[in-house]
């Protein structure tokens, strides 16, 4: 995995270096002087994120040599002695993990010892649970391992919490920000100190406060490391609630919309990967989805994947043209010599040929879906909304879907797009919609409409004003004229919509917020600046040309289109700022409004 940005100014390798210490010594503790074979019982849920941190032979070096997915009943048989539960702290974990504990047959011999690691912290809840279910001391081990920013690739970290948005805006809980800003600290114990923090919402505002007090609790985290970032954008999701609801139109973006990518990877229908043999026609298809890794070690996915879906064709056509004519040398090849040389470029040229032909398969498989009416039906409305017309009444094409039973993630998608783009909508709008919604979909859906109202998503408008015109002349979110070959503003990745977050970002860097002082205003939360002393010595002197660097931490969620555009700002020749960017979640419109759903369950008589 690539661990640069483009530029190579900031190397994340360290990051993930510390992450596989903290795994090796907890390994060799549970192993004890004299090491056995160990097992893992993985949360299944952690299996994604810890594969990006550490492969199977760093868990085979230190005596791992089964693993079982946690799941009730007895533990399959092995012939190990340690038995280490990886889970998050879940109660609904904790009875799966008694129930293990319980089952295991205590006659046996050798006894099996059992260790807990919690990610990405113990929780006392958790014990206490295991305490009464009479299970707690079965384990010799219970320590917590710091999963908090998960490096997804050169510019990108995650922490992959599903839950993280739910939980700051709707139940006020804020352990994520303290996760958010525990992972802020590490990296500035690996990276040095950032001196400049920016922030613009009341997520960003607690996780700021959390990191000085931090600062001040632990004064011996004040280091000399020279700092490799320049400034800290904290922004929380709720400032921009508009850019995770409209489609991306990114080739990553798309991919992620129509397949979703978990922690890097995806899962593609196989019929369009099968090799073509002559004469076989269709049979002998594959059934199993095709699995592709999809970072910027790859070459070609690196180039395309910010692209906007319609200049990839032309990308692809143009790659195949370079990777047949390098075929055809080899038949120009005279010499001992050069017949060496073609034969040293075949494993790479090789590579460039398989890389290219899952690509076009992959467009291939997009293409069929954005070609689609109800594609261009439902693109046509969002960019209506996204530009400002007809956002104050009930929209005909969302009458007609919902009439026709879409998905309720399409339909809540639009009207909450809608209700984003109007400040609200007239309160006979939303009762329309939510009776439509309810009648046809089903009432238990009642409180998944109270949650999205709870979020900002989907509410009635208040002080009969709609700011939305206001905040997208000033921040200039819709560009008529995009250029999506060769695009010379962010606005590409939304085919004229220009993530309001990124603007932000933009914006920041220059003129600077006080140019949009009033915008900030109409845009939820406070928005604050604080400088982090650092020691003498360690202030940057920047050389003629050299690019200041950019941490943005989005809080909520980020989608792949947001980083597509902040990767456009970092590769700008009079840009001035590259960008590395930090999450708690990546997400889509489809995950997102998933992770507000809930579903009333019967009652059980």
């Amino acid at each position: 995995m690539a661990a640069h940005l483009s530029s190579g100014r900031v190397n994340l390798t360290a990051l993930r270096e510390a992450g596989r210490r903290e795994l090796r010594e907890f390994l060799d503790k549970c192993a004890g002087s004299c090491p056995f074979p160990q097992a893992i019982v993985w949360d299944e849920y952690l299996t994604g994120p810890f594969g990006l941190i550490a492969q199977y032979s760093l868990l085979k070096e230190h005596e791992v040599e089964k693993m079982f997915t946690l799941k009730p009943g007895r533990l399959p048989p092995a012939d190990v002695k340690n038995i280490i539960f990886f889970v998050r702290p879940k109660l609904e974990l904790m009875d799966i993990i008694t129930d293990n504990v319980l089952r295991e047959d205590r006659g046996r011999s050798p006894q099996r010892d059992f260790h807990i690691l919690f990610v990405p912290r113990r929780s006392l809840l958790c014990e206490q649970w295991l305490k009464e279910q009479g299970v707690l001391g079965s384990f010799i081990h219970r320590e917590q391992y710091s999963l908090d920013l998960i490096p997804f690739d050169g510019d990108l970290l995650s922490m992959e919490s599903e839950s993280a948005f739910k939980e700051c805006y709707l139940e006020s809980d804020q352990t994520s920000l303290y996760h958010a800003a525990k992972g802020l600290m590490t990296l500035q114990a690996l990276y040095g100190t950032i001196p400049q923090i920016f922030g613009k919402g009341d997520c960003a505002r607690h996780v700021a406060n959390m990191m000085i007090r931090m600062k001040r609790e632990f004064p011996g985290s004040q280091n000399s490391i020279f700092p490799v970032f320049d400034t800290l954008l904290l922004l929380d999701r709720n400032v921009d609630l508009l850019t995770p609801l409209a489609t991306q139109l990114t080739y990553e973006g798309l991919i992620d919309e129509i397949y979703g990518i978990q922690n890097t990877y995806v899962k593609l229908p196989p019929e369009k990967f099968a090799p073509k043999k002559q004469g076989e026609g269709g049979k002998d298809l594959p059934t199993e989805p095709k699995k592709l890794q999809l970072n910027s070690a790859e070459e070609l996915y690196a180039e395309i994947r910010d692209k906007n879906f319609n200049a990839v064709g032309s990308v692809l056509s143009k790659k195949a043209k370079i990777i047949s004519a390098a075929f055809e040398e080899r038949h120009h090849a005279k010499t001992v010599g050069e017949i060496k040389q073609f034969v040293s470029q075949l494993p790479h040229m090789q590579a460039a040929r398989s890389s290219l032909a899952n690509h076009t398969s992959i467009a291939e498989l997009i293409k069929d879906i954005t070609t689609s009416e109800d594609f261009f039906d439902n693109l046509t409305v969002e960019q209506e909304f996204m530009s400002g017309i007809d956002t104050d009444k009930v929209n005909n094409y969302i009458e007609d879907c919902i009439a026709q039973k879409h998905p309720l993630i399409k339909i809540l998608r639009l009207v909450c797009l809608q209700s984003v783009c109007n400040s609200g909508l007239k309160q006979k709008v939303l009762d329309h919609y939510k009776r439509e919604i309810l009648q046809t979909y089903g009432y238990e859906h009642i409180l998944t409409l109270n949650n999205l109202e709870k979020a900002g998503l989907l509410k009635p408008q208040t002080g009969g004003r709609n700011n939305y015109p206001t905040i997208r002349k000033t921040l200039r979110l819709w560009m008529d004229d995009v250029n999506e070959q060769n695009p010379n503003d962010i606005s590409y990745v939304y085919s004229g919509y220009a993530p309001l977050s990124v603007r932000l970002a933009q914006l920041l860097a220059r003129p600077g917020w006080r140019s949009i002082e009033e915008v900030l205003k109409m845009l939820p939360g406070p928005h604050f600046e604080e400088r982090q002393q650092l020691p003498t010595g360690l202030q940057k002197k920047r050389q003629h040309g050299e690019n200041r660097v950019t941490l943005v931490f989005f809080l909520g969620g980020v989608t792949y289109a947001e980083i597509a555009a902040l990767r456009f700002l970092s590769q700008m020749e009079d840009g001035g700022t590259e960008y590395v960017i930090a999450t708690t979640k990546l997400i889509n419109g489809t995950t997102w409004i998933k992770s507000l759903m809930e579903k009333l369950e019967p009652a059980p008589f």
